[in-house]
This record gives C-alpha cells, structure tokens and sequence, in this order.
C-alpha cells in the first residue's frame, strides 16, 4: 500500500534537486498562448473542469482535472484561508525557503488523454530557469496563489475543443482580471449598492485595477448588455467584437463609471490586497 500522501509526494518531488523530474517544452516558445483561469465548470461525464480565457476573449479553453485540485483553485479564488496550510499553499511556502519563484504553468501536451504540464521556477543561484514536469491541474492551483502566468499551446486548445462542460450556479469568474461573484439581497444590503441588477466585482488586478475599479464595486452593463450571472459575465466578455476593448460600466461609491479594457490576458498580481477582498 503507497502511503505518500500528496503533499509528501510534492515535496519528494522538489527535494531531488528541482531537476529530477524535468522534462523539455514540445513544441517552441513562441507558440504558446497565455491565459488566464475564468471558473472551474463540470464535462460531459461529471469530472470538474477548469476553463481558461483565450486572449482576445473568443474562446473557453476546459481542461480536466481532479475534485481535489478543484477544490483547491475554488478556495483560492474565493480567497479562502484555512486553519493550516494545504497541499498547495504549503508548496507556496516550500519555494519561498528554498529561493525558488513560480514564473509560469505550461499546460503543453496530450498524451494517451492526459494532459500535461510544466511547472518553470527562477531560482535563487541558477542563471536558467528550472522546469518541473507537474500535473496541470496542480501547476494552476499553485499559479493561482503564486501570480504566476499560465500559458497553452495550439495542440491543448485543440484538444480541448472536444470537451464538453456546462458552467456552475453561484460561480466566482474571472476575466480581463476582473473577478465577480453572484449579488445576494445581503450583499446588496452590506455594501449600500443600488437596486440594479449586476455582478459584484470581489477582486481586480491590470487595466480595470489601474482605472480605479475596486473589490465591492457592480458591474451594471458588459458592452451594454447586463450580466446577471457571473457565467453570463464571462460569456459577455467573450462577445466583444474582434480586436475592439470590452466597454465596463460599473457602480461604486455612489457614482457610476464606464471604462474600456483590453481582451487580452492582463499580468496576474496578487488577485486581492489582504484584508480588502469581499467574501461571498
């Protein structure tokens, strides 16, 4: 009987010289393709799914993956903190002891109808970076905690496009870095917004942050059309036309704002300054 638990297994992983496990990139760098985690949903066949946002917000990219690791990037989209570390918070840890940064997932392969991933550290001393071969599913929850950028390549979007999934009810959603969440009666209450329709913005970084759009904000309209779910968000941004900037319309602090945002994958940085995150 194995009894190394995940953590255990991680850890043994990253012990063997950040090297032992490293394999090559399949295909050049330049045909990789950033993205960035939108939600998790569930396929066809009931395994939870994660979906990433294509640049330029035309395509949902749902790659697989198991209940634990999505588990895991819910919590840290909602931004939820637990009693100790977990398996993926802990390993946040383990490279920081060890002078090792998280730079970049790399979702670039199907073999035998799996997917795999790399993980790409800068360490501390090594003038190259380190790649780790790594599940995806466990190289997008770290990404998520660590600001790292996460990045596909044609043969994974490919793929992909065969997998079906449906979205979850009451879904935190990311994108264009805007992170949103359902609006409750008790909610709409707590935080004085106007009875308007809308997703309330629970995290924010890149253009929208740089414009002034805050976590506790409502976004009212999506190119003039009104989200009234964090999925219909998601699905508002991916319908802005070719090469134009989604146009936000949002409500906070007793004014209404309206800014134009890029389609492309903006930079991740920590999703919620600490203590200013709006709990769902």
């Amino acid at each position: 009987m194995n009894f190394l638990r995940p953590a255990a297994i991680l850890l043994l992983t990253v012990g063997l010289a950040f090297g032992a496990h490293a394999r090559d990139l399949s295909v050049d760098e330049d045909e990789l393709v950033q993205v960035e985690i939108a939600t998790l949903g569930v396929a066809g066949h009931g395994a939870p799914v994660v979906l990433l946002r294509e640049p330029d917000a035309r395509e949902v990219i749902p790659i697989i993956i198991g209940p634990a690791e999505a588990e895991s990037i819910m919590r840290a989209m909602r931004e939820i903190e637990t009693p100790r570390p977990m398996t993926h918070d802990l390993f946040g840890n383990v490279f920081e002891a060890l002078d090792a940064r998280l730079v970049r997932v790399i979702v670039d392969d199907l073999v035998d109808n799996t997917f795999l991933g790399i993980l790409e550290l800068e360490v501390e001393g090594r003038d190259e970076v380190v790649r780790i071969d790594t599940r995806p599913s466990d190289g997008m929850a770290l990404a998520i905690r660590s600001g790292a950028t996460i990045h596909v390549t044609p043969t994974v979007m490919e793929a992909a496009q065969h997998i079906d999934y449906e979205g979850l009810e009451d879904q935190v959603v990311t994108a264009l870095g805007i992170t949103v969440g359902p609006l409750t009666d008790d909610l709409r209450t707590a935080l004085d917004l106007p009875d308007e329709t809308g997703v309330l913005v629970t995290g924010v970084t890149g253009p929208a942050a740089e414009a002034g759009m805050e976590p506790g904000a409502l976004i009212v309209r999506v190119n003039d059309e009104v989200p009234e779910a964090p999925m219909e968000y998601l699905e508002l941004v991916r319908d802005t036309p070719e090469d134009t900037d989604a146009v936000i319309r949002y409500w906070q602090a007793g004014e209404t704002f309206e800014i134009e945002v890029p389609t492309d994958v903006p930079d991740p940085r920590p999703r919620i300054p600490e203590g200013e995150g709006i709990e769902l």
